[in-house]
């Protein structure tokens, strides 16, 4: 007899919702993870990061008060008080989401769990089987072979507990992770350079945004090489020092390697348990189901984008699956990304390379320039929002770049997602003065109707 209609091992952001939302639905949940509850997003990725990157802001705030006429004098970074706001952030969040759990009587067990059975997970000596299996153990910042982690070589873990701010610091990746270290450290002081070995910033971004960030960057003083990989990196007691494939080399006093994530699921009986498997990644379904029945793998595990809140959907979408309900699936391309650097990048759908490659020629796009926006003006940022619509047809990708611009991916992913037309979005009100308002003016103008914008 199962000890539960749910167990799930991880308790990440979707270890953590798919309990949740199955107790919601009545079923019985155990739910186990050797770390705290929230996994990865909650203590050493999403939530500490964007704490940095806010007091990033400040600090650029009042290094730039005096464009604004506000007489302010940026005297340092005090990374001790950055760091306890940043742990009181996540320490508040934490507790909150204990109590849900606890108030939602799923039982949460500590300690490293291994599949021992198609359904059942051994922990501190203890078996745990239920009806049906949720997968959920995250993922893990890679490097690269032959580059090892230690003394001055860190990944986003190990960055996250600086003390000090480095004079000089290379980034090795110009993905999300690595921008945003690099917006970060920027912000504080430090001399900072990127090495991508990939043409552009951002590089799975659409075009036109990665050459708008690369401009932006330029002019905040953020260094980057593209389109040459890294060939090693050697550290002694004056520094790290790295070479590119064409002997080009770099001096700092830091190399922050940020190539990625790998799936967290070797080492777990996942394997020995016939759980399908390639290159490290538990192959799934459409509907997140594993080739065993009744077991379900979520987030960071299965091949795709690597975010929380796909996790977070996941875990929902699975109790809901497991209880009859019939979720709507969501395609990765679907989901909205945003990377926190300064200024932010925020897209949702196809870019204008995939929509081409999908529809040929029959694409419309339209950028609108932030330099039309009232509010952005008042905030000093450029950028603009892009829009990729099928001729006579949907929007079906929005691709954004400049400060605050991440919080305009509500909206769009509604629109995306609902299969707007231009014309849908354009007859809607959005507030005066707002940077929302550059949406609504984006979609009037590919609706062939331009205000604050040339047609």
């Amino acid at each position: 007899m199962a000890d539960a209609d749910l167990v799930i091992l991880g308790g990440g952001s979707g270890g953590y919702a798919a309990a949740l939302r199955a107790s919601e639905l009545g079923k019985s949940v155990i739910l186990i993870d050797k770390d705290k509850l929230g996994g990865t997003c909650l203590h050493r990725g999403c939530i500490p990061t964007k704490a940095l990157l806010h007091a990033a802001e400040v600090a650029d705030s009042a290094r730039e008060s005096e464009q604004f006429g506000v007489n302010a004098t940026l005297h340092g970074i005090d990374m001790k008080k950055v760091n306890d706001y940043r742990d009181g952030v996540v320490s508040r969040l934490y507790k909150g989401l204990q109590g849900l759990v606890k108030s939602r009587n799923v039982t949460f067990i500590e300690g490293a769990g291994r599949l021992v059975g198609p359904k059942t997970v051994e922990v501190n000596g203890q078996q745990y089987t239920g009806e049906n299996l949720i997968l959920a153990t995250g993922s893990y910042a890679r490097s690269l072979p032959g580059l090892d982690i230690g003394g001055r070589i860190l990944t986003s873990d190990q960055a996250l507990t600086l003390d000090t701010i480095p004079d000089r610091v290379i980034v090795l990746g110009g993905g999300v992770i690595g921008v945003e270290f690099a917006s970060v450290w920027k912000s504080f002081g430090s001399e900072v350079t990127i090495i991508e070995g990939l043409p552009h910033l951002v590089p799975n971004e659409d075009e036109a945004v990665s050459k708008q960030l690369e401009r932006a960057f330029r002019k905040r003083g953020i260094n980057f090489s593209l389109g040459i990989r890294f060939a090693s990196a050697t550290q002694d007691d004056s520094g790290v020092h790295v070479t590119l494939e064409d002997g080009k080399t770099f001096d700092a006093d830091l190399l922050l390697v940020a190539v990625g994530r790998g799936p967290n699921a070797s080492g777990m009986g996942f394997e020995e348990q016939g759980v399908a498997m390639e290159r490290g990644w538990v192959l799934v379904d459409e509907r997140l189901h594993t080739n065993l029945p009744g077991v379900f793998a979520v987030g960071d595990i299965t091949p795709g984008l690597q975010l929380a809140h796909r996790g977070f959907q996941h875990g929902i979408f699975v109790a809901e699956e497991i209880a009859g309900l019939h979720p709507m699936v969501i395609a990765d391309v679907n989901i909205p990304k945003v990377t926190y650097c300064e200024p932010e990048v925020a897209s949702v759908g196809l870019t204008e390379a995939q929509a081409r490659a999908e529809h040929g020629d029959n694409i419309a796009t339209y950028e609108y320039n932030l330099g039309g926006n009232g509010k952005s003006q008042i905030l000093g940022t450029a950028g603009f929002i892009k829009l990729v619509q099928v001729k006579d047809g949907p929007v079906v990708g929005i691709h954004m770049v400049g400060s605050r611009m991440g919080e305009q991916i509500g909206e769009a992913q509604l629109i995306v997602n609902w299969e707007a037309h231009p014309e849908d979005v354009a007859v809607l009100i959005h507030a005066h003065p707002t940077q929302n308002e550059a949406m609504g003016e984006a979609h009037l103008a590919l609706a062939g109707k331009p205000l604050h914008a040339h047609a």
